[in-house]
């Protein structure tokens, strides 16, 4: 950490710009945790995506199924081949106050930039035993914190603890992820405060022409949509940025195809089905040069004949040959 309690907030906004990449956390064929294939997958993002920083250990890392060591271990491998070349955000949530406490300061004695907390959502929780919650945990801790408002936690941050955790010393920024309008509502309450951030590539270029959002922070998207050689939303951020939203317009348009199977496979499986796609994003990543791999268990692979689908539906929008 390289900043003091006090200077989180600024710090924050000083670093997270550009496009962040959320991580999935690889296995081996015997099922431990592969940190050779964790450490493969940040040179791909680093050095040949150049991501602005990573999320690591969260929804797309399959945290739950990870044990507490399991967990120390993945951002400690992450933390060690991103030294020098990007950030890092590692998620550190947990039900248990206490277990997030010791997740938290883990990830800052491993060198970990910030860390990010999902909202406990087990077990059912009053507004005020949400606001004990955050509490405990934010004031045990002195590493830059960002919240975690999402959908796939089936819980909603009440907009009231929202706006009374932004004044809190350390916590620098918020991710929210719920519709559009939940997201508006929040940058318009605490956006003076702490980042605001949507990480739904669709509105990534109206955010940051209309909302003055300067990270996608964080999915899997960044090495979903992109390869080695093509990296249009690398480009259309990098103009948008710098003010040339007509011509990152033009750049994000030829997208749309991506995004159809986006919502064909990803996060419209979420939205329609309630089927956490992690599986698929591991597939489609696993096509790309990433270590892909199989997800554990209560998540199952994709069946032979999803795999044929999809490696067709990659080969008819051009990321695969």
């Amino acid at each position: 950490m390289h900043y003091a309690r006090s200077e989180a907030k600024q710090a924050a906004r000083k670093e997270f710009t550009g496009i962040w990449a959320a991580t999935t956390t690889p296995f081996a064929p015997d099922g431990r945790l592969d940190r050779d294939a964790i450490a493969s997958d940040m040179d791909h993002l680093t050095g040949s995506l150049h991501v602005g920083g990573v999320f690591c250990t969260g929804v797309m890392g399959e945290y739950w199924a990870l044990t507490d060591e399991e967990r120390k271990q993945s951002v400690e491998t992450v933390v060690e081949a991103a030294t020098g070349k990007c950030p890092v955000l590692a998620h550190t949530g947990h039900h248990s106050a206490r277990q997030t406490i010791e997740l938290t300061h883990h990830a800052e004695q491993a060198g970990a930039d910030y860390a990010v907390v999902i909202t406990p959502y087990y077990p059912p929780a009053s507004a005020e035993g949400l606001r004990a919650w955050f509490h405990e945990v934010l004031s045990a801790v002195d590493i830059g914190m960002w919240l975690f408002d999402t959908s796939f936690s089936g819980v909603t941050m009440p907009m009231e603890l929202i706006d009374e955790l932004a004044d809190a010393e350390n916590v620098c920024g918020i991710k929210v992820g719920h519709d559009h309008a939940r997201y508006l509502e929040t940058l318009d309450r605490v956006g003076d405060r702490i980042m605001v951030c949507e990480a739904n590539e669709g509105l990534w270029l109206e955010n940051m022409r209309n909302n003055a959002q300067t990270v996608f922070m964080s999915s899997a998207v960044p090495y979903l949509y992109q390869t080695a050689s093509w990296q249009p939303m690398r480009e259309y951020t990098e103009l948008a940025l710098r003010g040339e939203y007509e011509r990152a317009a033009e750049v994000a348009a030829t997208l749309e195809p991506l995004r159809a199977l986006n919502s064909k496979w990803l996060h419209g499986q979420w939205l329609r089905d309630r089927t956490l796609p992690i599986p698929f994003i591991k597939a489609w990543s696993d096509l790309l040069g990433m270590s892909g791999g199989q997800p554990r268990v209560p998540l199952l692979g994709l069946t032979a004949e999803q795999q044929s689908e999809l490696v067709a539906d990659l080969t008819t929008v051009g990321l695969l040959s």
